[in-house]
């Protein structure tokens, strides 16, 4: 206790130790000040970290199976709220948590420009698949390119599922309407808002087309009536990043515990953890940076 201590202002001269009793009191104030900071170190360390990433993270496994090693190796849990990219970015922005993995590109440079976050760190990338109907009622399968798929798909007023809540695969879904000169709407374009297992589940139900990210879609346990039409175009690439959040903006939350996370994501270990992952025989993802150092 310091001479500041409410037990020590303005109690009375205590009488003077004799010499063995003050090294006693000595060693006892000496353990108690260590216990005191071991524990205040710890509580900090026992926080858990929070993470708002995207719902492909969490449904495909990937990140519980990452999250468990680091939790073993480092000694910190790690919470996560899975939500679209758009959601977990809105997070951010509002200090609920202490990092960011998202698959928005725009979104996220919009949010580190405007101080929320320190940076962009690659993590890893799968890319997007556009599914349909075995019929393939529009003959998506014979566009050279994604956006001529989406024209077929309007001009024949095919079913089609939109995530419509701002996630990564929505606003990926948004640019190829773009791409196609289409403003889609109408009976054949249903705004779910829901999550990719969801509108992978209503795409099956209403035989619809659904642009997914391949990682969710192969990770499917249970049997789905959809097919890839269309994949392999470069504007179907679906990077993912992580961002720390700026301290100056939210000084509250654990940046130390955040930057440590990204650290072992990204090193080695992890990116090698990434390229091994499989569900179901496949590989859903690739690291950042591949154990053989080629990108």
């Amino acid at each position: 206790m310091t001479p500041s201590s409410p037990l020590l202002r303005g109690a009375p001269p205590a009488p003077r130790p004799r010499p063995r009793a003050a090294f006693l009191a000595a060693c006892c104030a000496a353990a108690c000040i260590s216990a005191a900071t071991s524990a205040g170190a710890a509580g900090a360390d026992s926080r858990p970290l929070l993470m708002a990433t995207t719902t492909s993270t969490a449904q495909t496994g990937l990140l519980d199976h990452l999250l468990a090693a680091f939790e073993k190796e480092a000694g910190r849990r790690v919470e996560v709220i899975a939500v679209g990219s758009g959601a977990a970015l809105k997070h951010g922005e509002n200090g609920d948590v202490d990092l960011v993995l998202a698959h928005a590109p725009a979104a996220e440079e919009a949010f580190v420009g405007a101080g929320f976050g320190l940076r962009r760190v690659p993590l890893m990338e799968n890319d997007f698949v556009l599914l349909g109907p075995a019929a393939d009622p529009a003959r998506a399968r014979a566009a050279g390119t994604a956006a001529e798929a989406l024209r077929r798909v309007a001009g024949g007023a095919a079913p089609f599922v939109s995530r419509g809540d701002r996630s990564g695969t929505h606003e990926k879904e948004l640019e190829l309407w773009r791409a196609a000169g289409v403003d889609p709407g109408g009976p054949w374009y249903i705004e779910a808002g829901q999550g990719m297992g969801a509108c992978l589940t209503i795409a099956h139900d209403r035989a619809a087309y659904l642009l997914s990210d391949r990682g969710t879609f192969l990770a499917r346990g249970d049997p789905l009536e959809l097919e890839i039409v269309v994949e392999g175009d470069p504007l179907l690439r679906n990077p993912y990043s992580l961002i720390p959040l700026d301290p100056a903006r939210h000084p509250g939350r654990d940046h130390a515990g955040a930057e440590a996370l990204i650290d072992w994501l990204t090193s080695a270990r992890g990116q090698a953890m990434i390229a091994a992952y499989r569900v179901n025989g496949h590989a859903l993802f690739r690291p950042a940076t591949p154990p053989d150092g080629t990108r």
